[in-house]
């Protein structure tokens, strides 16, 4: 790190050129070659899948999206002149639109007897596209929906619903980068005390996602990201870039403080929370990484996105940031007073907030562990309800197509259809045609199933299409159950008996099948993640305590997250003051919350853990060790977090209801990870185990790679007896080198 660090001191000019060209070629090059958004949703070995491939094959080109023109009339039926004469020409022009394969009519008096309600006053024409919507460009509906809107005759309200009509329609995520980027600068303003250097982390973080979030734009011309990953990358990137900026700034006050030379300062900036970024930034990448375990490929680009942004801006943080502090550093170091000048200087004031407060972790460790562990289950437990399912059009803002498409369908028909499942059997001949008649008869039968369609035969007449329209709405429980019962009781013993195989698919079985997919494979994900972050913990910080109590405690602020996500956006709790209504959490809302949750909290247990164990090795005393560790680290790990959190509840301001819930969880982590876990819990642990946290075998020590993250100054003012198990570990590892 420091050869880096000097490097960049000695070609400050080329380092800063550097970024600014990458920034701005970048930038230039993604506006021109433009973003092709796409999600690339596979579900292999699931049954909505199979029965994806089979329509794919037998159905050319109505093997994609169905999508939806819905109509209302408020005088008269669908059938009178002002309507149908309104109607009939829209319904003309969509079907020549780009990827529309065919569109059914309600006024077709043969496959569209189930598309008029019973009023007659409500009706649906069905939109077949030749490709899903993850292969269409996202523009691919923004011609239906103007000819929609180019509809206008009193009395009569026209909407288009479905996947592609959503995705054209796209999302806002309204003022929030710009309200995180405000309140960062607010609170580090407060922090610092200083302009310049309260815009420096800014300035730093800015660059990194400039260029991250262009080579964003860039990938998704060589791999399929969702349209979500570059808000999720800004989300992300943000957070971090300024936090990992924010503590090398930081560093670099307290150095100078006591050294009085910029170069000297940054160097020992570099050198202490210079390694404790890179190593937080890893554990980022790592959490990030892991997602890849699921399996599911949705997931990968929004992984790639977000390991970007984070790569990005910590390797700003690491090079272009000492390269500013070596020019304008001089302006950050203006005297202060009181306990703020003594603090700058390297000493922890006992008159400090902090200080007093670790104190008192001191002195009541253990009732501060019980208290802390009592708070933290009380909000993991409503995790115990968590149910995955994808919400439905139902949640999407009052204004868009979608939601007035979905409220016309369900008041003129009901719920349910809003998401049709299609039922998908693999026939042969005519006797196999026949076989399906009792099929349909036991379907319709089912309780929960409002209506079905009669079959529709492939051309080769080798596959057969029946629709279901449930009763209950897509995310209802009901919905899930009716799919689970046709799968399990209804269609197996009509397989048995008729030698039919019917599957149950469609976007709401697809639904089901993610949210059982990503629930099994979670565990895995989890463990993958668990084991190779401690395994760096145990390298790094040489202690068994440290990479157990961080699983430990970071497993507590993820599941504290998830819970308080189920109280609001599944149970409705205070939901009206985040814009939502009750509905399941998405699929992958826990997945992506795990991923970068466990990886900003390894953000705080780094910085903290690495100055205490910085202050263990300076003197050998845990306990004091504890003590200064928050002393020093606890008033910019709450600054760092209260970034975090205006950053990620910003997000709450926009319209998407996938991004409210991923900003609102991560702010409620952020939240308990800084303020319950690493001031209360975790030196409070610490305290209780004493000397016990850094003990370790020496015959281990000794084969241990000895990674030097408290940095060169600390082992050079260490004791020279080097007092504890610290010293005894380097001296055997020392002695079994030589």
């Amino acid at each position: 790190m420091l050869k880096i660090a000097r490097w960049c001191l000695d070609h400050r000019k080329k380092v800063v050129v550097f970024w600014v060209l990458v920034a701005v070629l970048t930038t230039v090059i993604a506006q021109a070659a433009g973003r092709n958004y796409a999600t690339n949703f596979t579900l292999p070995g699931t049954e909505s899948q199979r029965a994806l491939n089979l329509l794919k094959r037998e159905f050319p080109t109505q093997g994609g999206d169905i999508d939806t023109i819905v109509f209302h009339t408020s005088s008269g039926t669908i059938y009178g002149p002002h309507v149908r004469g309104a109607i009939e020409p829209l319904l003309a022009r969509v079907a020549r639109v780009s990827h529309v394969a065919t569109v059914v009519s309600p006024y077709n008096s043969v496959r569209g007897r189930l598309q008029v309600s019973p009023d007659r006053r409500t009706a649906f024409a069905s939109i077949f596209y030749d490709k899903p919507p993850n292969q269409l460009a996202q523009s691919t509906g923004t011609p239906v929906l103007n000819a929609v809107h180019g509809v206008h005759v009193p009395g009569l309200r026209v909407a288009a619903g479905g996947q592609v009509i959503e995705n054209a329609e796209g999302f806002s995520v309204g003022p929030a980068t710009a309200v995180g980027a405000l309140a960062a600068l607010v609170i580090l303003l407060i922090t610092f005390g200083s302009l310049i250097a309260a815009g420096m982390p800014l300035i730093t973080a800015a660059f990194g996602l400039v260029t991250g979030v262009a080579i964003i734009g860039l990938l998704t011309h060589v791999t399929a990201m969702p349209n979500v990953t570059t808000e999720l990358a800004l989300m992300i990137g943000l957070g971090v870039g300024i936090d990992y900026a924010l503590f090398i700034v930081t560093r670099f006050r307290e150095a100078h403080g006591r050294l009085g030379d910029v170069r000297e300062s940054v160097l020992e900036a570099m050198d202490t929370s210079g390694r404790a970024v890179l190593l937080a930034g890893t554990t980022v990448v790592i959490a990030l990484l892991g997602m890849f375990v699921t399996g599911v490929s949705f997931m990968y680009g929004l992984a790639i996105g977000s390991v970007i942004a984070v790569l990005f801006t910590m390797l700003a943080s690491l090079t272009l940031l000492p390269a500013l502090l070596s020019r304008f550093g001089a302006r950050l170091v203006r005297p202060t007073r009181g306990a703020a000048r003594r603090e700058a200087a390297g000493k922890a004031p006992r008159e400090s907030f902090w200080r007093r407060w670790s104190e008192v972790v001191r002195a009541h460790p253990l009732i501060l562990t019980v208290a802390a562990l009592a708070v933290m289950v009380a909000i993991v437990i409503p995790v115990g309800g968590l149910r995955l399912a994808n919400s439905d059009a139902g949640n999407d803002p009052a204004n868009t197509s979608t939601r007035q498409a979905y409220d016309l369908v369900a008041k003129g028909f009901g719920p349910g259809f809003n998401g049709p499942l299609s039922l998908v059997a693999e026939i042969h001949g005519s006797s196999g045609a026949a076989a399906l008649r009792p099929v349909g008869s036991a379907v319709r039968a089912t309780p929960d199933v409002a209506a079905a369609t009669a079959p529709r035969i492939s051309p080769s007449g080798a596959v057969a299409v029946i629709q279901v329209y449930p009763r209950s709405a897509p995310q209802d429980v009901a919905t899930f159950n009716l799919v689970h019962r046709l799968r399990d009781h209804v269609l197996p013993p009509l397989e048995h008996s008729s030698g039919v195989r019917v599957l149950v698919g469609g976007f709401t079985a697809g639904s089901v099948d993610f949210a059982n997919v990503l629930s099994n494979k979670l565990p895995i994900f989890v463990a993958v993640v668990v084991v190779l972050s401690a395994l760096l913990l145990f390298v790094i910080f040489r202690s068994l305590v440290i990479p157990l109590q961080a699983a430990a405690m970071n497993l507590l602020s993820i599941g504290g997250a998830l819970g308080a996500t189920v109280l609001v956006f599944q149970k409705g709790v205070l939901s009206g003051l985040f814009g939502v209504q009750e509905a399941p959490v998405e699929p992958w809302i826990p997945v992506i919350i795990f991923a970068v949750v466990f990886g900003l909290s390894m953000d705080y247990e780094v910085f903290l853990i690495s100055r205490v164990r910085e202050q263990w090795v300076k003197s050998g005393d845990a306990s004091g060790a504890v003590v200064d560790g928050i002393a020093f680290t606890g008033r910019v790990i709450t600054a760092a977090a209260a970034i975090m959190i205006c950053v990620f509840l910003s997000f709450v301001l926009g319209n998407e209801r996938s991004l409210k819930e991923f900003g609102f969880g991560l702010a409620v982590a952020v939240f308990l990870d800084a303020i319950v876990i690493r001031c209360v819990l975790l030196p409070a642990v610490l305290e209780l185990l004493g000397p016990l946290t850094w003990k370790l075998p020496r015959w281990l020590a000794a084969r241990l790679p000895h990674v030097n993250i408290e940095g060169s100054a600390a082992r050079d003012r260490a004791p020279s007896s080097e007092a504890g198990e610290a010293g005894e570990a380097d001296r055997e590892v020392a002695r079994v080198r030589s």
